[in-house]
């Protein structure tokens, strides 16, 4: 199995100029490679080049970039085609602007090009050696190494490695688990996990620091500096967000051994604009896919209910279905078969137990 494992990384300037041009030539040959293509399909004209190699001879400049990583770019952009005419993603490849794109790019390693040692990373064409933040080990065989940037000016590498999964020890119990926004989490043990909100609680920063890059004149200093504040606090949302995620599914994963939860279709529910922020927020889905990989990493069971499941409208314990509950003003409500009387979210997490029994 792979895993990845990301660190952070401090280049010199001399270090930061070579990574800015790598940056820039792959974002210049994914665009290049895309544009060839569309002119393709409507002229159905052969490509001028089939690989990045082909551009070598008309920009020169190209052959002092990594070779794996212009390569990488190709794979990128032919997955991305592929997944649009699948029709798995939402809409077809786009240019990467250099504005608001991710500095990013991968390369792999192939006779030891990556590696890391004494507290320094060693990648391919550059001579000298990048330090390296080491804050945990990894065991494994290096596969590829990605170098990102962030807005706010940090660099990060994420060194993937192939390495033998870890089981836990079994655990004996199961959980249903029922996602919402005014409480994050119900389980079916009754534990309530409350919902961070970080976005809200840093709104009103968050607004001041946007008023004060729209005031300051395109292209000066100042904007710069004020669009690097505004990243700063973006940046620290997102970590905020990542880091609960990650410990509420490690919690889960370690103490239980099968997990149900619902398919929220989250994409049709962000069609509800009053709630649409704060489902964007509550960040569902990327909480799913750590369950999913954890779940995996440590052979635990993640049951995912059909999208039909009425968990919240179901009595839990007679089976009675009332149709009234589908409303979402109705938190409690009472069984008229057996009388008994719900709390709608634990209710919901109880019947999504049923499923793993």
């Amino acid at each position: 199995m792979y895993r990845a494992y990301t660190y952070r990384i401090y280049p010199n300037r001399e270090q930061q100029h070579y990574l800015a041009n790598v940056f820039g030539a792959v974002r210049f040959i994914y665009n290049k490679m895309l544009s060839d293509k569309i002119k393709h399909y409507h002229i159905t004209a052969t490509m001028p080049h089939t690989t990045p190699a082909g551009y070598k001879k008309e920009f020169p400049w190209l052959r002092e970039i990594d070779s794996l990583a212009l390569a990488n770019v190709q794979l990128h952009l032919d997955q991305a085609y592929k997944q649009f005419f699948q029709k798995k993603t939402m809409g077809f490849p786009r240019f990467k602007s250099k504005k608001t794109h991710t500095d990013r790019f991968t390369t792999n390693n192939q006779k030891g090009t990556i590696g890391i040692e004494g507290g320094m990373l060693k990648i391919p064409k550059l001579k000298s050696r990048i330090r390296i933040r080491m804050h945990r080990p990894f065991s494994g065989r290096v596969k590829s190494c990605t170098i990102s940037k962030t807005p706010s000016g940090k660099y990060f590498a994420s060194i993937r490695v192939e390495t033998e999964s870890t089981p836990l020890p079994i655990a004996a119990q199961k959980i249903g688990v029922d996602l919402g926004l005014k409480s994050f989490a119900v389980t079916s043990e009754g534990e309530v996990i409350a919902n961070p909100k970080h976005l809200r609680k840093s709104e009103q920063r968050l607004i001041m620091l946007q008023k004060s890059v729209s005031r300051k004149k395109k292209g000066s200093h100042n904007r710069t500096k004020a669009k690097l504040r505004m990243a700063k606090l973006h940046e620290k949302i997102a970590n905020q967000r990542k880091d609960f995620l990650h410990k509420t599914s490690t919690r889960m994963i370690h103490e239980n051994q099968v997990i149900v939860m619902e398919d929220l279709r989250v994409k049709n529910m962000l069609q509800n604009h009053k709630l649409a922020k704060a489902i964007s927020e509550v960040s569902w889905r990327l909480f799913r896919e750590l369950l999913t990989y954890k779940a995996k990493w440590y052979d635990r069971q993640l049951i995912i209910a059909p999208p039909n499941y009425a968990s919240s409208q179901l009595c839990s314990y007679c089976g009675y279905k009332n149709a009234e509950v589908k409303n979402l003003a109705v938190r409690e409500w009472s069984c008229p078969e057996c009388h008994t009387e719900h709390d709608r979210d634990r209710n919901a997490a109880a019947n999504l137990l049923k499923l793993a029994m």
